[in-house]
């Protein structure tokens, strides 16, 4: 990891309506040197943040997601790339939690949100990187992909699909470094955040466990700004730990 706190010029952030994804949005905003945060998500929010532009994507669209890769990119190289988006449960869909709960279509709900869809992210916008110096693309994974920190079993297509996330992500780190020498490609383990993604669960988790969106993300962009690309190919916690695969 490295010492320096870098500038983000042109950023974007997929999945920006969402808990994690507004409030990178709001803390990026903020920082100094940032001239642009292309903010995609599936409904266009208008945003009163002056390097802030919003536009519409469709994570389960490949021609969407090449849409949006090129007007991100139309100005000038990306710097930082955050990939938000992911689900756990929708509607009648909950974690399995025994093999008797298995079905094919949990299986392949989760793995569009959470394995494909960034999957074709990385395919279209890390080309969109800049070569010159560093730059990083990020997606949100999760310790429970973890197949060594399993101990409870249950939840498979959830974990089998952060597994799969964090596959992706090794692989293109073994890629891009063979033409993007600087370039950094992770995944990110927030923590249980106070979201719509885990409210269902809260009542078993320790309060000091439970984070504020701000919390994670703050702890998040801390441990961006200290990646190097010897750490690409990684899965790095919010407290700055690496996940083990």
């Amino acid at each position: 990891m490295c010492n320096e706190i870098p500038l983000y010029r042109n950023i974007v952030i997929i999945g920006a309506s969402g808990a994690l994804g507004s409030t990178f949005l709001t803390q990026l905003a903020k920082r100094q040197g940032t001239e642009h945060i292309y903010a995609f998500s599936r409904v266009k929010k208008i945003h009163d943040m002056p390097a802030v532009t919003a536009h519409v994507i469709d994570y389960e669209d490949e021609a969407s997601i090449k849409r949006a890769a090129i007007t991100a990119s139309k100005n000038a190289p990306l710097d930082l790339v955050l990939v938000t988006t992911g689900i756990l449960h929708e509607g009648a869909l909950m974690p399995e939690k025994s093999l008797r709960d298995l079905s094919a279509d949990k299986f392949q709900r989760l793995f569009m949100a959470n394995t494909i869809a960034p999957a074709l992210a990385a395919k279209h916008f890390l080309p969109k990187l800049r070569k010159d110096k560093r730059a990083i693309f990020a997606a949100l994974s999760a310790r429970i992909g973890s197949i060594s920190d399993n101990q409870l079993g249950g939840w498979y297509s959830y974990r089998a699909s952060k597994a799969a996330l964090n596959m992706v992500i090794k692989n293109a780190a073994i890629e891009m470094s063979r033409r993007y020498r600087e370039a950094i490609i992770v995944g990110l383990h927030p923590g249980t955040v106070d979201s719509n993604l885990s409210k269902p669960f809260q009542r078993n988790i320790v309060e000091d466990k439970l984070f504020t969106p701000e919390f994670s993300v703050i702890k998040l962009l801390s441990v961006i700004d200290q990646l190097s690309p010897a750490d690409s190919g990684k899965c790095f916690a919010w407290d700055g730990q690496e996940v083990e695969p």
